[in-house]
């Protein structure tokens, strides 16, 4: 995936890409997605909340992830991930994103 080149690596492309899809997210939900290790999903997302690109809150006992909106770097990783994403087809969109993480608001499209 070119997102792995542009982030460094694999686990920092998929959480920056699970993040712009949900808005926020825990680590288990982008593992389970991907069928990966916990671990290196939570450790990428603690090295992005240190350099400031996330912000993290508790909810019960897991640990929800947004991305920062104090960050002057936020926007431009955005606009790196909308290309992306907007790259994508449905059908990859599905294989990705697989799971629903809340019911969706009446009359909005599956994607867009």
């Amino acid at each position: 995936m070119i997102l792995d080149g542009i982030f460094g690596n694999r686990t920092a492309s998929r959480v920056l890409l699970h993040l712009y899809h949900y808005n926020e997210i825990h680590s288990s939900a982008i593992a389970n997605d991907y069928g990966t290790a916990v671990t290196p999903i939570r450790l990428q997302l603690e090295r992005f909340e240190k350099t400031g690109i996330l912000v993290a809150k508790n909810v019960g006992r897991s640990r929800v992830f947004a991305f920062n909106p104090k960050s002057p770097f936020v926007k431009p990783i955005k606009n790196i991930l909308a290309i992306f994403y907007n790259s994508l087809s449905i059908e990859e969109k599905e294989l990705i994103f697989s799971t629903r993480r809340r019911p969706r608001q009446k009359g909005k499209p599956v994607y867009g």
